[in-house]
């Protein structure tokens, strides 16, 4: 069982299903805003706008943000851990992308709520 501070679940198969889980929610959301812009032939601003400014929009617009940073930290500690075997160099290279990922989260929470 692989278990560190970097790993996001307790053990290889909460990962799995973490990792899982955020692809299924990303596909959901992918799915709706690809339906949306086909049935919007002309796409403008109030049609956009008057999209995300609901309440499950932005809900679920947060949802697939926690999804994507979820995803990714699982994906990116995958491969750092199987390809970089420096350690200091692993671990330089995890503090770089959680720092990216977190920031890339809360500007989003910042675009989306308007906070």
């Amino acid at each position: 069982m692989v278990t560190n501070a970097a790993s996001l679940g307790r053990s290889g198969v909460h990962d799995f299903i973490l990792i899982r889980a955020s692809a299924i929610i990303l596909t959901c959301y992918t799915i709706f805003l690809v339906g949306f812009i086909a049935a919007s032939a002309p796409l403008t601003y109030d049609i956009w706008h008057g999209l995300y400014s609901t309440l499950p929009m932005k809900v679920f617009t947060l949802l697939a943000l926690v999804a994507v940073l979820i995803h990714s930290w699982i994906g990116v500690w995958q491969v750092l851990t199987d390809y970089v075997k420096c350690v200091s160099l692993r671990g330089v290279l995890q503090f770089v992308f959680v720092v990216a990922a977190f920031s890339y989260l809360a500007a989003g929470i910042v675009i989306v709520w308007g906070v």
